[in-house]
């Protein structure tokens, strides 16, 4: 099946943004595996390994690349918007596409928690279970206003080009600045300024503005400032977030983050041309499309794993707990992400048919519908990332938070028509 999808793929689709999105994916996943060190004592527990471990603060350079994804996307929603198409149907299918696997994950999230109280599991480990698995929806809820805004976005970038995320690295810089001077809520407004300026440049990426030769300034400009705004400056190393810092980068995204993200950019229209051509070959490719049909279950239940893992390897006494960073330790690292896979494989098979490529047509509904379903939905994302771990009868999750996100997919999907299969961007 696979390698039936990979022979039809058009010729004018665009391979490696497909790898680097992939790719992306793949290196946050692994990542947080890593950054996890669960501890047993009585009780499950865990660290950080930024926490445990400082120096490996430095690695989260190569495994922070969620800007990546964010390139991507600007990337493939700059190619998706064709002309002729209404800008209502097209938000609905890019939202919807987003929507229906992680509806299902958040539906599944809750009712386990409700069963686990029932059965007399305890609240604080249903809360802190429920807020572990649901940690990956803060990209979302990042992620969902750049498909809204693309139209207008995408307008400003054929009138203004790259001025356009040159304004906005301003814009962040100001808002550091007003971290840095404790103005209340000052760096709000980067956590979306920061990734509209990554999802732009995917913009630039898509038109040709951001050929290969741009490359190699791009990749020297981005580390010269993530090296001088780490060292000299007063932004911290660790690109994720780190438990008890003072200040993240992550947290509201700073222009440290950015810098990196000019300097990933800079790598990724480097490899364009030899990338498209080396995949062109059948066995990469198709790995690609076995990669991109499960991605966002793959994403969204990756934590999942983590918590089920953890409650069946730890208090069983499976699994050794040897000091962190003693040898044994890291020679655990491996069996660890295996077991891991190995949960995540079973959790794909039972979810990632939701991903399944459909191309709904949409009802004629009045556009105050799509405002509220796409407003309720973004709401609720947000409330979940806040949430935090503390216990929310009875579903482990705000009440509110669970309304508001049903009633806005109920929204959206009421404007649904007869689906039509087929695979799309």
């Amino acid at each position: 099946m696979l390698r039936r999808l990979a022979e039809r793929t058009p010729p004018q689709r665009d391979r490696w943004v497909d790898l680097v999105r992939a790719v992306a994916i793949v290196l946050v996943v692994i990542g947080h595996w890593l950054a996890v060190v669960v501890t047993y004592d009585g009780g499950l527990g865990g660290e950080h390994v930024l926490t445990a471990l400082p120096w490996t603060r430095w690695l989260s350079w190569a495994f922070q690349v969620m800007p990546v994804f964010f390139l991507a996307g600007g990337f493939a929603n700059a190619a998706s918007l064709k002309p002729g198409v209404p800008r209502r149907d097209w938000l609905l299918g890019r939202a919807d596409r987003l929507l229906r696997p992680t509806t299902l994950f958040i539906a599944v999230i809750a009712a386990s928690a409700a069963v686990a109280r029932a059965l007399g599991a305890e609240p604080d480990l249903i809360g802190t279970a429920v807020w572990l698995a649901t940690i990956p929806l803060w990209f979302l809820a990042a992620y969902l206003p750049m498909i809204v805004l693309t139209p207008v976005m995408h307008a400003l970038h054929r009138r203004w080009g790259l001025a356009v995320p040159a304004v906005l690295l301003v814009l962040v810089a100001a808002g550091d600045a007003a971290v840095f001077a404790d103005v209340p809520h000052g760096g709000t407004a980067n956590y979306l300024l920061m990734w509209l300026a990554v999802h732009q440049l995917g913009f630039a990426w898509h038109d040709g503005r951001l050929p290969a030769r741009t490359g190699p300034p791009l990749i020297a400009a981005g580390l010269a400032g993530l090296v001088l705004l780490t060292t000299a400056g007063p932004y911290p190393v660790s690109m994720v977030a780190e438990p008890g810092a003072q200040m993240q980068n992550t947290a509201p995204p700073s222009l440290a983050l950015l810098s990196l993200a000019i300097a990933q950019t800079g790598l990724v229209v480097l490899l364009h041309d030899r990338g498209n051509r080396w995949l062109q070959r059948p066995r990469p490719w198709t790995a690609v499309v076995a990669v991109s049909t499960v991605i966002l279950t793959l994403f969204l239940w990756h934590m999942t794993a983590v918590v089920i893992a953890a409650a069946a390897l730890y208090p069983t006494g499976v699994f050794p707990q040897p000091p962190i960073g003693t040898s044994e330790w890291y020679a655990l690292r491996a069996p660890w992400v295996a077991c891991l896979l190995a949960v995540l494989g079973v959790l794909l098979a039972l979810f990632a048919r939701a991903e399944r490529p459909a191309r709904p047509s949409w009802r004629k509904a009045p556009t105050a519908l799509t405002v509220i379903g796409v407003a309720c939905v973004q709401a609720a994302l947000i409330g979940i990332a806040l949430a935090g771990p503390d216990f929310h009868a009875p579903a482990a999750l705000p009440a509110w938070v669970l309304a508001t996100y049903l009633t806005g997919a109920a929204a959206l999907h009421l404007q649904r028509a007869r689906p039509v299969r087929g695979r799309a961007r």
